[in-house]
């Protein structure tokens, strides 16, 4: 039996690093357990542009269809545009071959069920169980499917996301707008989106060939090169995608690198003048979603950290908005998962419906600084390493969701092992700049203290 020892599992699904961890045997046997546990339905595959996605892909497939599923390949795709082709094609679950913002050794297989969305915590431990006893479907000769393929995952992807929004109102602003893709999945599909809204486009990075010019995560380290473009070209907003375009950032007119957290917030901001209602977002996420919230008289809920732990209450409370703040916005208009396109029409409408600068909008987002940083940390040693630190904050009220989040009055830590990679995440916020640096400072100490014990 292939070992998952050094994947990172979870509801994210398996990722690890190609030729280490990451083995076409190792794929097969996952493939096959998928095809398992999906009853050998229709299934839709995607993937994002990293150079070992068609190893990855061929491996997956060779499992999927030796357990007799029918298996529609729609090939480069960003990973939303493969959650809502599950749906338009009525497909029992779905696999898309990304591991996101992890740099280009890594890949992944992200698991999602007929609905679009996530194998949620419960539905992962089934699939697991599946894959470690080994019991698979095995189809014979005469139930073998052939592969298929469909070319109107763009065109339908863009239908969903337009439908909402008002074209006409950003055409007419004919908006410049500075893109950096990171060479992933959105290079395709985003461009066209952009001209179906009347834009002007300068890019960098958005040929979708899988060499990734940075990290593809995108936070400020990782954009001084859409900082600079936006400045050199005039443009009126940047956008960066990650590799497989289900998160986006901001970048100010002026060349400022808004942090992630800003996506959600102003998308927040301006969905909920449009309509009031319940937002949704995950344990790590900024303050500044409470404050906009309580300026609308609504509530907010707030999750385990995970695309299916917020879209699954979203859905249940139906919620107006959702998200994590990490640049993931669930606009539940277009499907319950992030999407990166998603966030960029609200964001232009936005734009175009208030007539001021992207700075000036950002500047209306209550101010928080924060700080988030992560130390390596095996995923065998991540439990102890968590039950010492509650030692840390002992005399403090801890929220036990996930990890642990300690609130403050003005502050508050989150310090969760991370679901994509073998770290440790410290996530402090405070309303001032000082206190959420020394903070997180000293709880990394004490993290990388515990791990060394």
């Amino acid at each position: 039996m292939s070992s998952l020892v050094n994947l990172m599992t979870g509801v994210s699904g398996v990722r690890g690093i190609v030729g280490r961890s990451l083995t076409p045997e190792l794929l097969t046997r996952l493939g096959a357990a998928f095809g398992t546990y999906m009853k050998a339905g229709h299934i839709i595959v995607g993937r994002d542009t990293r150079t070992s996605g068609d190893m990855v892909k061929y491996s997956v497939f060779s499992g999927l269809l030796s357990t007799g599923c029918n298996v529609t390949d729609i090939d480069i795709a960003t990973t939303p545009s493969c959650q809502i082709m599950i749906e338009e094609l009525g497909a029992d679950g779905g696999v898309v071959i990304s591991a996101s913002h992890n740099p280009i050794e890594w890949n992944a297989l992200k698991l999602f069920k007929a609905n679009g969305m996530y194998l949620n915590k419960e539905e992962s431990k089934e699939f697991f169980d599946i894959y470690h006893k080994g019991h698979f479907l095995k189809a014979e000769w005469n139930q073998l499917k052939d592969l298929e393929t469909d070319a109107s995952t763009i065109r339908r992807h863009l239908k969903k996301v337009l439908k909402h929004i008002d074209v006409e109102k950003i055409r007419r602003r004919k908006f410049k707008v500075a893109l950096d893709c990171c060479n992933g999945a959105g290079s395709i599909i985003t461009p066209i989106l952009l001209e179906k809204l009347g834009c002007q486009i300068v890019s960098i990075h958005c040929l979708p060939n899988g060499l990734f010019p940075h990290n593809p995560e995108p936070i400020f380290i990782n954009l001084g090169d859409l900082s600079k473009l936006v400045k050199k070209t005039r443009a009126d907003i940047g956008f960066a995608q990650d590799a497989d375009a289900d998160r986006v950032a901001v970048i100010t007119e002026k060349g400022r690198i808004l942090s992630e957290e800003y996506s959600l917030s102003m998308a927040t901001q301006y969905r909920l003048s449009q309509k009031k209602g319940t937002v949704v977002v995950n344990l790590s996420t900024s303050r500044a979603i409470d404050d906009i919230a309580d300026s609308y008289g609504v509530p907010v809920i707030r999750t385990a950290v995970g695309e299916i732990n917020v879209a699954e209450k979203l859905k249940e409370v139906n919620g107006v908005i959702g998200g994590e703040g990490n640049g993931g916005v669930i606009d539940p208009r277009v499907h319950y998962g992030r999407d990166s396109l998603a966030g960029i029409v609200i964001m232009l409408e936005y734009l175009a419906s208030e007539r001021e600068p992207v700075s000036k909008l950002a500047d209306r987002i209550p101010k928080y600084y924060s700080a988030k940083l992560k130390t390596d940390c095996p995923d065998s040693k991540s439990a102890k390493v968590m039950r010492g630190l509650r030692n840390m904050f002992k005399k403090e009220k801890i929220d036990f969701t996930e990890g642990l989040k300690v609130s403050f009055d003005h502050s508050w830590v989150h310090i969760r092992p991370s679901g994509t990679e073998p770290v440790i995440r410290v996530i402090v916020e405070s309303q001032h700049k000082k206190q959420a640096s020394d903070l997180a400072d000293k709880v990394l100490k004490e993290v990388k203290k515990q791990i060394k014990g």
